[in-house]
């Protein structure tokens, strides 16, 4: 019994640190707007930002491209050219391609 009484003394004594630490545990960790979450958040939303800054860097560049083909009436050949490897009449084209090279690589990672 005397153990009984003395941690229940001990716990009156107390209350209000054990309330507190209780309290600080909850709102820190344990709460779904905890300090750690809000801590989450916060880098997830700079990566977010970043993401953000880099798809108006694209956007940009995809307007410039666009109003480049809407102004300039050689600007069709030109893309035609590099992405579709299309050629006009007084043309070669040379697609080189890097097939050898990795090919060279596995034999050598092989022996």
């Amino acid at each position: 019994m005397s153990r009984l009484t003395n941690l229940l003394r001990w716990l009156e004594r107390y209350k209000y640190v054990i309330t507190i630490v209780i309290g600080i545990v909850v709102v820190g960790f344990i709460d779904d707007n905890s300090f750690m979450r809000r801590i989450q958040l916060e880098n997830q939303i700079s990566d977010l930002k970043a993401e953000i800054e880099i798809y108006a860097e694209q956007k940009e560049q995809t307007l410039k491209k666009l109003n480049e083909l809407n102004t300039d009436p050689e600007a069709y050949g030109r893309v035609a050219r590099e992405l579709y490897f299309m050629k006009t009449a007084d043309e070669d084209i040379f697609v080189l391609s890097d097939d050898m090279a990795n090919t060279d690589d596995k034999n050598e990672k092989t022996k």
